[in-house]
């Protein structure tokens, strides 16, 4: 359990116990003084704080339960237990709702109840309502601040108290002047009559936090969130749509699922990692939620060289040295298709045709794909991962290296060599150093200034292996 859970469950835990301690006193003080003075409105109200004692054990209990991890059994976790409480809350309230109306018509139509409107009533009726607005206060903030429908039906408990204790107080006080103005027979049924709209507000609270834990319990997804999840993720730049979404609570724990079209080409690494900027948007709208991504692979505005990549890859294939050019005949596309050395030509071959038959398939079922004239696929042996290199002698190396800062002295914008590395490979000379350009020019021009150098020391060296030329910027601007 991390050290924000445990915090949570502290909080939460605290706010259930102190209401439950709140519900113990004003039951039994209500009970005392309905008994006392026979009113049927304070007795409506001792029984309300009774059924509050029970929501507030019931979410005492609920809370604690909720916040335990998920195990074998409750892959989800446990938050489904705050629903289930809010729901026995819900029919704790309706069957309370049920005995006030019985008595209140009773006592209404059938049987005349004494009621002593004493200053006992008045100061207890007070006093209720100053403890259910502190308590209902208290569970508001932790209900908001954890998402917790447990507590909030709780604090939904104590602020009905508060105008069902409010009505009571003004029935009491009706009879009170029933007493004063010789008019107690009619007045004396004001007290049933604040039952009955105590029931009332008691009804409406049931109904509208019933519906909320069916919907709960039904999985049933809040409304508009979804949409809101969606509008978020979509923003996110790299995902390029939102295919389907949902969204689902379990106590104070919303679970998201996403399904996200990202470039079919993107490695790996690259749709995992945007899956980490999904996940912190959704976290924007929704801190608490516990968010599952599933990437889909797209080829919308995929052009032909990621397709070409994408195919390969699909394939197990590594290409590289890919160009495209466009004539009346059509697409001509030229690749280098790398295979194992130590395959047959025939097997290297049907690997070329293969791969050449997929790409024909793959381009020309895009929309408005253009013609493919022909593709030419140059098959070479992969490099091996490990290969032994040897140094030449310093004599030998000499002349490559004096060869190789002569020609750099005479190509523009070049400003110094350095790191010359000269080496024997597989029987060839292996080149490799450092060429520092103009940091303004283009990448191009960059590329033909290395092209020329390498083309140079060939000439000069005809049996030359692989040259490697790595290309820095130098602080030195080119004179354009």
């Amino acid at each position: 359990m991390t050290a924000t859970l445990e915090q949570q469950t502290k909080e939460k835990g605290s706010a259930a116990s102190s209401s439950v301690v709140a519900a113990i006193f004003l039951t039994a003080m209500k009970l005392i003084v309905g008994i006392m003075t026979g009113s049927l409105g304070i007795l409506a109200e001792a029984a309300h704080s009774a059924l509050d004692l029970g929501a507030a054990l019931i979410t005492w209990f609920a809370v604690h339960v909720s916040d335990r991890p998920a195990d074998e059994t409750h892959l989800f976790g446990h938050g489904k237990v705050e629903n289930l409480s809010a729901l026995a809350e819900t029919i704790l309230l309706l069957v309370t709702c049920v005995w006030i109306i019985y008595e209140a018509i009773n006592r209404l139509f059938f049987e005349m109840v004494e009621v002593d409107p004493s200053i006992w009533a008045f100061l207890v009726m007070g006093i209720s309502i100053a403890i259910d607005w502190s308590r209902s206060r208290v569970l508001y903030r932790a209900a908001k601040k954890y998402n917790s429908q447990a507590l909030e039906a709780d604090a939904l408990h104590f602020s009905t108290d508060i105008w069902s204790s409010s009505v009571v107080i003004i029935g009491l006080a009706l009879v009170w002047l029933g007493e004063r103005i010789g008019q107690k027979s009619v007045l004396m049924r004001a007290d049933a009559v604040a039952a009955l709209v105590v029931a009332l507000i008691v009804i409406y609270v049931s109904i509208r936090l019933g519906k909320r834990t069916i919907d709960a319990l039904l999985d049933t997804a809040p409304r508009g969130l979804a949409a809101q999840i969606t509008a978020t993720v979509a923003r996110v730049s790299e995902a390029q749509q939102v295919l389907r979404a949902r969204v689902r609570g379990s106590g104070s724990q919303m679970f998201v699922e996403l399904w996200v079209a990202v470039p079919r080409h993107w490695s790996f690494e690259e749709s995992h990692a945007v899956t980490h900027q999904i996940r912190a948007a959704v976290h924007s709208v929704s801190p608490n939620a516990d968010v599952v991504v599933t990437t889909v692979p797209s080829v919308e505005n995929e052009g032909i060289f990621e397709t070409i990549q994408s195919v390969a890859a699909r394939n197990h294939l590594a290409v590289h040295n890919i160009s495209t050019h466009l004539t009346k005949k059509g697409v001509w596309i030229d690749l280098d298709l790398e295979v194992a050395p130590s395959l047959t030509f025939d097997q290297a071959h049907a690997i070329a045709t293969d791969l050449e038959t997929r790409l024909r398939a793959e381009l020309g079922a895009a929309q408005d794909a253009p013609r493919i004239a022909d593709i030419n696929v140059h098959i070479e042996p992969r490099a091996e991962e490990l290969v032994k290199g040897q140094d030449l002698t310093p004599q030998d190396a000499a002349k490559y290296i004096a060869q190789i800062r002569a020609f750099s002295q005479t190509i523009p914008h070049v400003r110094a060599c350095q790191d010359i590395d000269v080496q024997r490979l597989d029987g060839q000379v292996y080149l490799a150093f450092h060429l520092r350009l103009d940091s303004d020019l283009s990448i191009a021009d960059v590329h033909s200034a290395t092209e020329e150098m390498e083309n140079r020391l060939r000439r000069e060296f005809p049996f030359l292996g692989r040259v490697v030329i790595h290309a820095e910027p130098a602080q030195v601007k080119s004179q354009k």
